[in-house]
């Protein structure tokens, strides 16, 4: 297994065999195509993110941010950055907010306008709700990231990225560029993921660190279904439920990715950091020995 959707157990049951397979060469050929799969299938899981609206609607309002210590540290002081848009004002663009927890943080640490782009339409639909709510600023795009609107290009004094986003992309070139053009000339890029890494290991039922059957340069895994400590069950049953398509690029991939576009590699950071909680099965001494994620900060290159 290679992404928050159906974990590598010691035990799997019938529908994590059944639901969970190699994608095909047709399938593979067809980024845009594995895009849409995905709107499809983050639809559907935007009914947790809407379970979680009242905790973070009281996040927001008390001025709090739901990133880690890590991410603080990568981004810095928005507040002491001038600002890109010929106002002074700071802009945060975000790509795959979600239900826009996130990126309203961002504007909890100093952001003067957050941007949230977003390929589902009901996550979209939730950032906007969740915004209002909060009495936030915010601009609110429902887009494939490789679609993201030109008007926006230069306009970037940091572009966040992350948090499990990566391993939906199935045009990584397309997607640095993309960030590329965003940029600011004097912005930066923040990435805070889950390291491919990851799953390379688990705990045995003791909860000791062993090997798994992952294959680090496997490709993409068709899947249904999610593991309960990322999304959990739905009200649409597995077997219904869209097929999604997640590809766990490995670090040098990434790297070279944001390379190729031009962009400056400034920090690369690895991290114990068990950012979706996957591992919780494992002994602390244990995580802290292995790379669960990881962080990035890159800036125009120009």
């Amino acid at each position: 297994m290679i992404v928050p959707t159906t974990r590598l157990d010691w035990m799997p049951d019938e529908s994590t065999t059944r639901n969970v397979r190699p994608a095909t060469a047709a399938e593979t050929s067809d980024p845009r195509a594995m895009h849409a799969a995905n709107r499809a299938a983050w639809d559907e899981a935007a009914e947790r993110y809407e379970g979680w609206f009242d905790e973070a609607l009281e996040l927001i309002r008390a001025g709090r941010s739901n990133l880690f210590p890590v991410e603080h540290e990568l981004i810095g002081d928005l507040r002491a950055r001038p600002g890109a848009l010929g106002t002074g004002k700071r802009r945060a663009i975000h790509l795959q907010c979600a239900g826009g927890r996130d990126t309203l943080s961002l504007w909890n640490l100093g952001a003067d306008e957050v941007v949230g782009i977003d390929i589902s339409p009901r996550m979209i639909v939730l950032a906007a709700r969740l915004a209002e709510a909060a009495g936030a600023p915010g601009i609110w795009i429902e887009s494939d990231v490789l679609d993201a609107p030109r008007d926006l290009d230069g306009s970037a004094d940091l572009v966040y990225t992350g948090r499990g986003s990566i391993i939906w992309l199935h045009d990584l070139d397309g997607w640095a560029a993309v960030i590329r053009r965003l940029l600011a000339p004097d912005g930066r890029l923040v990435i805070f993921d889950g390291h491919p890494a990851e799953w390379l290991f688990d705990a045995d039922p003791e909860g000791h660190l062993v090997a798994t059957a992952y294959d680090y340069f496997g490709g993409v895994e068709a899947s249904k279904g999610w593991a309960p400590e990322y999304i959990d069950r739905l009200s649409v049953a597995e077997d219904h439920q869209s097929w999604k398509f997640a590809r766990a690029w490995t670090l040098g991939e990434i790297v070279t990715a944001l390379i190729g576009a031009g962009l400056r590699i400034e920090r690369l950071v690895e991290y114990p950091v068990d950012w979706w909680a996957g591992h919780r099965d494992l002994r602390p001494e244990d995580r802290g020995r292995i790379p669960l994620s990881f962080g990035i900060v890159a800036s125009r290159g120009d």
